[in-house]
């Protein structure tokens, strides 16, 4: 079939309303629900422009614009809605011919494509779980931490502060941890997630109350785990990893929605908190890995048909769909536990930079958030209540006022959405909305979304500019491998502001407040 032409493609996109645009059946081929994706207009002009570009190629080789990755998403079995596409949404390579196993599992590493939504019947037996539609690094998320710090407290002692973070957080690819840990302790942290951390010590018992799904996913099973997952996992438990996870010394900058702000502990304007981004480490990998090889065989099996081998998938009641579910559960758990030690690990910089304890530093976490995680959720889908698989990737849950599965102190406000920018960028705290919930399945964005690929970013920018900029914005940096530095600078990502502002008007979240970063460790 001859490829469509730009104009032909527009053809099927429909724009519904200042942020929100409709992708039509037909738009890819095997559709069973239309697709949403949310812009403002210079986002907008990025997304169609990914398309124009696909289209002057002939859709041959390079990136598979974000639009074409919603519409495969919903050729996938069983999805019902829409699939949706977030304004952090960007596009990822896709292989137009993928020949063996070893080139299904290279080319899902390179896929990039997140900010994506797409939710499945669990009670239609031909629905599907797809690792495409969770990431390689499961439960990747965000903590955030407050204290009663002032950025006059901090500013004096910066560099140090910085340096005692970087000194007990162990960064970089192929870190190890320093939480003691064997095999044993390794089973149980899979599958009690964040009851282990505080059975352990390394938590808080309000810790939990502040994270999503209280830090444990029950149906985790240790057993679905491969023991070259967990010989990945043992060692790196505490660890920040590398790639675009850091770890953040932040000023509250902006109050938009005091109220909240208050729910949260956050009082005024230049509070200091304290921002973890990382996830899984080697082991989650692992888990997605072992789980696009088991259901490579089980699409043959059963006779599915995707359009995007990067889309594998398995029935949700098929053998292999319960044994990734059950394997990503604890692989999400592990993740809780990985940022749980990290925020003993900061607890103890602060208080070792301060000579006082984190209880006297009022170090609480606000919330934790996971943006790669697939869950079952009851969400009204055509006026209709429905259990369904909810994948986000690159996506963060938002549940709005009253919904009985956030914490007591957030019941007025909705639940925290945590937004991480980039290295040098602000971060903005959101609260979810019944409009969302509605709308996206109470879901909305993570973060800023790439606008350069890796290579790209390392070949267009330099090291020593992107440092000065940082230097001339007063932020401290502590980054263990040189070429991070380019690849996570600001100019490599979409603008964060822009994508919450799409967000807070298109109502399926709100402005709480923002966030200033002073000091960075990066891997």
């Amino acid at each position: 079939m001859k490829p469509r032409s730009y104009q032909e493609e527009l053809n099927f996109i429909e724009k519904l309303g200042d942020f929100s645009y409709r992708i039509k059946l037909g738009f890819v081929p095997n559709m069973n629900v239309e697709g949403l994706f949310y812009v403002n207009q210079h986002l907008e002009h990025l997304m169609f422009e990914e398309l124009q570009h696909h289209c002057s190629c002939n859709g041959i080789g390079g990136f598979l614009p974000g639009v074409k990755q919603i519409g495969n998403v919903a050729a996938l079995p069983g999805i019902v809605g829409k699939s949706i596409g977030l304004p952090d949404i960007h596009s990822g390579y896709g292989f137009a011919i993928v020949t063996d196993k070893q080139s299904l599992i290279n080319s899902s590493l390179n896929n990039d494509f997140s900010g994506n939504i797409a939710a499945f019947d669990v009670t239609n037996p031909m629905a599907v779980v797809s690792p495409g539609g969770v990431g390689f690094d499961i439960n990747c998320g965000v903590r955030l931490i407050r204290t009663n710090l002032d950025e006059r407290d901090v500013n004096p002692m910066k560099e140090t502060l910085a340096q005692s973070l970087y000194d007990h957080i162990p960064v970089g690819v192929g870190s190890r941890g320093i939480i003691p840990m064997n095999a044993r302790d390794l089973d149980e942290a899979l599958e009690m997630g964040m009851d282990w951390s505080l059975r352990e010590g390394y938590a808080w018992a309000e810790d939990k109350e502040h994270c999503e799904e209280f830090g444990r996913m029950l149906q985790a099973d240790s057993n679905k785990i491969s023991l070259r997952a967990k010989k990945r996992g043992l060692p790196q438990l505490g660890t920040l990893g590398a790639g675009n996870h850091y770890a953040e010394i932040q000023v509250v900058d902006e109050i938009y929605d005091q109220f909240a702000a208050q729910s949260m502990g956050i009082n005024y304007k230049g509070q200091i908190c304290v921002m973890v981004h990382s996830g899984s480490r080697g082991l989650g990998h692992q888990v997605a890995t072992d789980a696009l090889l088991s259901m490579e065989k089980a699409m043959i099996r059963d006779g599915i048909s995707v359009n995007d081998r990067q889309l594998a998938c398995a029935r949700i009641t098929s053998e292999e769909g319960q044994n990734y579910l059950k394997g990503m559960a604890a692989a999400a758990n592990y993740a809780w536990v990985n940022r749980s030690s990290m925020t003993f690990l900061a607890r103890q910089a602060f208080a070792k930079c301060f000579h006082t304890t984190p209880d006297d530093l009022d170090m609480h976490v606000v919330y934790d958030v996971s943006h790669n995680i697939a869950k079952i959720e009851e969400h009204i889908v055509d006026g209709k209540l429905k259990t369904l698989l909810v994948h986000r990737k690159g996506s963060t849950r938002a549940f709005p006022p009253h919904h009985p599965l956030i914490p007591v102190d957030y019941q007025l406000t909705g639940q925290p959405v945590l937004i991480g920018g980039t290295m040098g960028t602000c971060s903005y705290v959101m609260t979810g909305t019944s409009q969302g919930m509605l709308e996206t399945y109470g879901t909305t964005c993570h973060g800023a979304g790439r606008a350069l690929s890796r290579a790209k970013a390392r070949r267009c920018l330099s090291y020593q500019e992107v440092l000065d900029k940082l230097n001339a914005s007063g932020i401290s940096i502590r980054v263990a491998s040189p070429k991070l530095v380019m690849e996570e600078a600001p100019e490599s990502y979409k603008d964060v502001t822009d994508v919450v502002e799409t967000c807070h008007l298109a109502g399926i979240s709100r402005k709480c407040f923002k966030l200033r970063p002073i000091a960075v460790i990066k891997g």
